[in-house]
């Protein structure tokens, strides 16, 4: 044999051993994948990680299931897909708390959000509402509860769904520009946070609108004002807290998809693909329905949004003092 046909031979013989892991890596994905929730069940986080598990499923030929890992302000469960195999077999359904509020709680040098997540796809925008039960106290609308709460500095009871939440910070950043003085009451989940407002063991609570929502419809709580600075379809009657005289209030709970930073680019392209094919018409219809706004942003626009939302709420948490339970 000659040296060029020796080296034709070796060259064939590697092929053919790369070629089942070439087959391997085109047959993406070839088994279920996960969606890690790093909150516990029955809250927006879970809301929102079941009908993305359910689309994207659709479209990517393989199931999708949810896995609850909650702990430490959901920073447990983002480290487990930070560190998760990257073979884009593990998601994350994110929130701006895993992203850009936990950093600044929670610092770990063998994990940081920023650096070791990437995006999939943005999936909704909410806002917090501020909730009361109108069988313990049923104030007008929010222009009288911080009427009160300014006249009984240190005796309301302002309950929460977690230290460093977004509800959380809602309340600090309101007891913050309106000089209000409030019992801070943390639960562990919007599920026990809501049960105990119906309960009639709180005076009021920010919760999300997609697990107040229906609540407010039913009239086992009233919702006095969102957060965001623009009211929102699906509660189209609650006011902003800005219009309530809060000027300049704005705050707004995202949720979408990320994966292990090192998913290479190929498989990447895949789960983005098929989270953006996830977001049609009936997708944005269940959004509306579950109290949420849609938020659709190109993958290209993506991680630099990611960087910028994620420097803009770490300030946020440094500015605000709060620290971890």
């Amino acid at each position: 044999m000659t040296i060029l046909t020796r080296r034709a031979a070796l060259g064939a013989a590697a092929t053919l051993l790369a070629a089942p892991s070439l087959r391997a890596q085109g047959a993406f994905p070839n088994k279920p994948l996960r969606i890690v929730v790093p909150y516990p069940p029955g809250g927006v986080t879970d809301i929102m990680g079941r009908l993305a598990a359910e689309a994207m499923g659709r479209h990517i030929g393989q199931p999708v299931v949810v896995e609850n890992r909650p702990g430490a302000g959901g920073n447990i469960g983002a480290k487990v897909v930070a560190q998760a195999e990257p073979d884009g077999y593990t998601m994350l359904l994110g929130t701006m708390a895993t992203q850009g509020v936990n950093p600044v709680l929670y610092p770990d040098a063998s994990f940081d959000p920023r650096r070791d997540l990437v995006g999939v796809g943005m999936m909704a925008d909410m806002p917090n509402v501020m909730v009361c039960n109108p069988r313990r106290w049923n104030p007008a609308n929010a222009q009288e509860a911080i009427a009160r709460i300014k006249a009984e500095p240190g005796k309301i009871l302002f309950g929460s769904v977690g230290n460093g939440s977004s509800s959380h910070m809602s309340q600090v950043m309101l007891c913050r520009m309106a000089g209000l003085d409030v019992v801070h009451v943390p639960y562990r989940g919007s599920s026990p946070a809501v049960a105990a407002m119906i309960a009639g063991d709180l005076d009021l609570l920010f919760d999300a609108s997609a697990t107040s929502g229906p609540h407010i419809k039913q009239g086992t709580v009233k919702g006095l004002a969102i957060t965001m600075n623009r009211r929102i379809e699906s509660l189209a009657d609650i006011p902003t807290l800005e219009e309530s005289g809060v000027r300049g209030y704005h705050l707004s709970v995202w949720n979408g998809v990320l994966a292990p930073a090192r998913v290479p680019q190929p498989i990447l392209a895949r789960l983005q693909d098929a989270f953006e094919k996830s977001m049609d018409a009936t997708m944005l219809t269940r959004l509306r329905a579950n109290f949420t706004e849609p938020l659709v942003i190109p993958s290209a626009q993506l991680q630099p949004w990611l960087n910028e939302d994620a420097q803009r709420w770490s300030r946020i948490a440094q500015e605000s003092g709060i620290r971890p339970d």
